[in-house]
């Protein structure tokens, strides 16, 4: 909670700010239509999807659960350094953030790679028609943050608290999202 000699203390308004969370609540809300629209799917088909769903290897989705979640602890350690006015801290764990980002890229490309090789594409069946569609859409998502994120690496030494967090509240977004994909499109079908 932030106070100074001329204003109140700050009790309703959340960290980050207002906006980042109507953006979260919308896209949690999309995204969690998008996967009732999923389930609903996969009752007209549940063989389909269950075969489809044994086609993906499970160490992808906990290799890069790992990558998401270890980023989102640095990215909380960022936060905290921050707000400690630690910059030198909390620039090294924005790197390692940033460094998790990048991994879990890397280790999608490699699984979008094996899906493309098997014909696993968009419309090759209704299962990878969705899993293509919200892996895709978090993927966007992920690249986004990295981008937020880099540019609060850049501008470290001059960014408001209240855009750190908006920041950090972000990249966690994609750590919820992915966490709410995981388990449906590798382990539940």
């Amino acid at each position: 909670m932030e106070t100074d000699a001329t204003s109140r203390p700050r009790l309703l308004e959340p960290p980050g700010g207002f906006f980042i969370w109507m953006l979260v609540v919308l896209e949690l809300v999309t995204f969690g239509v998008a996967l009732i629209a999923l389930v609903v799917s996969a009752r007209n088909d549940p063989e389909t999807y269950h075969q489809s769903r044994l086609l993906l290897d499970p160490r992808y989705g906990i290799a890069n659960t790992v990558f998401l979640l270890t980023s989102g602890y640095f990215m909380a350690e960022s936060v905290r350094h921050f707000h400690q006015a630690d910059r030198s801290r909390a620039r090294r764990r924005l790197w390692l953030a940033i460094a998790g980002g990048l991994a879990f890229l890397g280790l999608k490309g490699v699984e979008y790679a094996d899906k493309i090789a098997h014909d696993h594409t968009l419309g090759s069946d209704p299962f990878f028609t969705w899993y293509w569609l919200l892996t895709v859409f978090h993927l966007m998502h992920v690249l986004v943050g990295l981008v937020i994120l880099g540019c609060m690496l850049r501008q470290l030494a001059t960014i408001k608290g209240d855009d750190f967090e908006a920041g950090g509240i972000f990249w966690h977004m994609c750590d919820l999202i992915w966490l709410l994909l995981f388990p449906i499109l590798y382990l539940i079908f």
